[in-house]
């Protein structure tokens, strides 16, 4: 009998839709709009981190991510995405994020990891530093650096730079720039598949592929 071809599945999915019209102005205000946001933020992001050290002990004995302290995991990327998109890392939404760690649908920033049945007992012990450190470098200049206890070195990565740049263009023409939409959001899901595969919710290798759009493309077997 022949053996029918199983689909591929995509490990991390990161979709948007750009939310037009924007506002001309909001953007000045947005920060101290998020400022609830931010605060549960940083409770979440502590919490995550926690989880993952959990999780790092669970996949090496057990090679299982624990469905629990998966999903919220996932939940706390969604989370930081949406606010991310509503500001800096896009501005390219009005609606304010939901207090919230499930998927949204109906939200026009969406995130999503397949859950894995099995990880790598060996594989664990490296993804997250070694086999990531190629990746990391894409991403310290993509996002940027908040700086930490060196406020000083602080800067501000290209995503961020190009999100000003539309929503300035939003400010003196109305309308958001259709191709740098698509960059942009391209520059986020390379972020966020790095975020994923460094938070051990799976062992595919993040490509170095920059995938634009606001859609995903089909997966690759």
């Amino acid at each position: 009998m022949a053996h029918q071809a199983t689909a591929p599945v995509r490990p991390v999915t990161v979709e948007a839709a750009l939310d037009e019209p924007l506002s001309r102005w909001l953007w000045l205000v947005k920060w101290i709009l998020l400022i609830p946001h931010y605060v549960v933020l940083f409770f979440l992001w502590v919490a995550f981190a926690v989880v993952t050290v959990v999780a790092f002990f669970a996949i090496l004995f057990t090679a299982r991510y624990p469905r629990p302290l998966f999903d919220f995991n996932v939940g706390v990327l969604r989370w930081g995405w949406r606010v991310s998109y509503y500001s800096t890392g896009a501005f390219a939404t009005d609606r304010y994020p939901p207090f919230s760690l499930g998927p949204e649908p109906e939200y026009p920033a969406r995130l999503d990891v397949a859950y894995p049945e099995r990880l790598s007992r060996g594989l664990v012990l490296v993804k997250w530093w070694l086999l990531a450190i190629p990746h990391y470098i894409v991403v310290g200049f993509l996002a940027g650096s908040a700086g930490g206890e060196r406020w000083w070195f602080a800067y501000a990565g290209l995503i961020t730079v190009l999100a000003f740049f539309a929503i300035v263009a939003v400010a003196f023409t109305a309308g958001y720039p259709r191709g740098l939409f698509d960059l942009i959001v391209g520059l986020n899901r390379w972020v966020l598949r790095v975020v994923a595969y460094a938070a051990l919710l799976t062992d595919v290798y993040p490509p170095f592929r920059l995938d634009q759009g606001g859609g995903e493309r089909e997966p690759v077997p």
